[in-house]
């Protein structure tokens, strides 16, 4: 028969070094995550006013653009009616 002793395996002291290390490596995985999900949402509003700033500019040029395509417009209209009252007269005059 064999001399050699044979070790006690002790189950409750490897469960519970099993689960203390499960909970180490579980904070550490949700601490990642927040600092990871915080970055990313810090990012989103960093970006997001960026192109706010972007959309205010492109806006106002927008208005003004607007606005010289309007006069641009009331413009034409006005110098097309004057032609028109000018032609009437003309018109009247040969024909009357």
């Amino acid at each position: 028969m064999s001399t050699k002793k044979t070790n006690k395996v002790n189950f409750t002291e490897k469960v519970n070094t099993a689960i203390a290390s499960a909970k180490s490596n579980v904070k550490k995985a949700n601490d990642y995550a927040l600092n990871t999900t915080e970055e990313i949402v810090i990012e989103s509003i960093t970006v997001a006013g960026q192109w706010q700033k972007v959309t205010d500019k492109a806006l106002k040029g927008g208005v003004k653009l607007l606005e010289n395509q309007q006069n641009l417009v009331f413009d034409a209209l006005d110098t097309y009616k004057n032609h028109f009252i000018k032609g009437k007269k003309r018109f009247t005059k040969i024909f009357a």
